[in-house]
């Protein structure tokens, strides 16, 4: 049996234009939550399964806070942080800006992606980007490639 047999599959159509959370992991074995804001170039692994992407939400969110917020823009972006406080980095995506998100916060001390359940490791290492959690901006496509993006100016 495969990790997504049997899950809902979540289609692009159902993200675009509307709020939708996603996650992956790093090399290192960190974790990041991504707020798409309605951009629908999302890795396809991470859409696989509804009820798995749920429960790495449900899992995040009940963790006990263990730092400080640490908003990388300060205050403005404090209201993002609840994942970050929990050791997961959050990214928020670029309006205007297919598949570029730019870090909001980032934790102190983030929590290692072997301390979750193995089915959402599993689940997680199918959305696992090769540039480091805590870079600055992404650009992130469909087939989970990523890059950093430098900003110039």
């Amino acid at each position: 049996m495969s990790l997504t047999e049997g899950h809902t599959v979540i289609t692009r159509e159902e993200i675009t234009g509307v709020e939708f959370d996603w996650f992956a992991t790093d090399e290192r074995g960190h974790v990041a939550q991504f707020l798409a804001a309605g951009d629908p170039h999302v890795p396809a692994a991470a859409l696989a399964s509804e009820e798995l992407l749920e429960s790495v939400h449900v899992w995040i969110d009940v963790r006990p806070e263990t730092e400080e917020p640490g908003a990388v823009a300060g205050g403005f972006d404090e209201h993002l942080t609840p994942p970050q406080r929990r050791g997961a980095y959050v990214y928020d995506h670029v309006p205007g800006e297919p598949g570029v998100y730019r870090l909001v916060a980032a934790p102190r001390t983030p929590f290692q992606l072997s301390e979750m359940p193995e089915r959402m490791q599993a689940y997680l290492r199918t959305v696992t980007l090769t540039v480091p959690l805590g870079t600055p901006r992404l650009r992130v496509d469909e087939d989970g490639g990523v890059e950093e993006v430098v900003e110039v100016g």
